[in-house]
């Protein structure tokens, strides 16, 4: 959801608005293919009570191909075609990413939390919202030179 992570991998990514998912929920719980830590997906709940927010960007055929490397389409994420919902009323079918590859016990590493709520805030998503992704538990990366890396796109 940052549009500064999302910059460095793919070209031009265009923001379109903040939307919300209804009847799913956003969990930590993907296995990473490169490092094994928990990475992010909106999750089918069925449940009135859930909401997935999150920022929708407009990207070229190119772009999708490059960003569907990047997230592993068909290595533990798969895309669905989803209907979101605008502040304003307005529903749009979109593509997100759903993973495939689950083990429930992992958790995210800080600089991957960093960048969730980077891109939440720049989205101006609901506090509560915000709130809700501080509280996810997450681990530190001993791998310190990939932390400097990945937050690298903020400085």
């Amino acid at each position: 959801m940052s549009l500064s992570r999302l910059g460095k991998r793919i070209k031009n990514p265009t923001p379109i608005g903040t939307y919300s998912l209804p009847m799913y929920d956003l969990r930590f719980h993907k296995v990473s293919k490169k490092d094994g830590s928990g990475k992010c997906d909106a999750y089918f709940t069925g449940s009135g009570a859930d909401i997935v927010w999150g920022r929708l960007y407009e990207i070229d055929e190119l772009s999708k191909s490059e960003l569907d490397k990047y997230e592993g389409v068909g290595a533990g994420y798969e895309e669905k075609i989803v209907k979101v919902y605008g502040f304003d009323g307005d529903i749009v079918e979109a593509i997100t990413y759903v993973a495939t590859n689950i083990n429930e016990s992992l958790k995210p590493y800080t600089w991957y939390k960093t960048h969730v709520l980077h891109g939440a805030r720049d989205a101006a998503l609901p506090e509560s919202y915000i709130q809700k992704v501080e509280l996810i538990d997450s681990i530190f990366d001993s791998n310190k030179a990939r932390e400097q890396d990945e937050l690298s796109v903020y400085s």
